[in-house]
């Protein structure tokens, strides 16, 4: 049991302490200058299409949900018919 726990740790420690490291870039200043740019874009919107596309589905998913509970809230006061 004991060879297998040592075993099991040398492998978790080869694979997170690997020797073939990439460099990371600092991505940070590209980001801080495409965020603070002046362009008239709103900040939830700089990141591009992917950030239009989750805008737009988000405010769609909102707009139906409102609409779902309006519809439910009126079904639910309405009289129910007699059968």
């Amino acid at each position: 049991m004991n060879r297998g726990v040592f075993a099991l740790q040398q492998v978790a420690r080869r694979t997170f302490c690997g020797s073939a490291r990439r460099p990371v870039e600092n991505q940070v200043p590209k980001n801080q200058k495409l965020f603070q740019e002046d362009n008239g874009i709103p900040v939830h919107l700089k990141g591009g299409t992917t950030d239009a596309l989750l805008y737009r589905a988000t405010m769609t998913l909102t707009v139906l949900g409102a609409a779902y509970v309006v519809y439910e809230l009126l079904k639910a006061a309405s009289p129910q018919k007699k059968a």
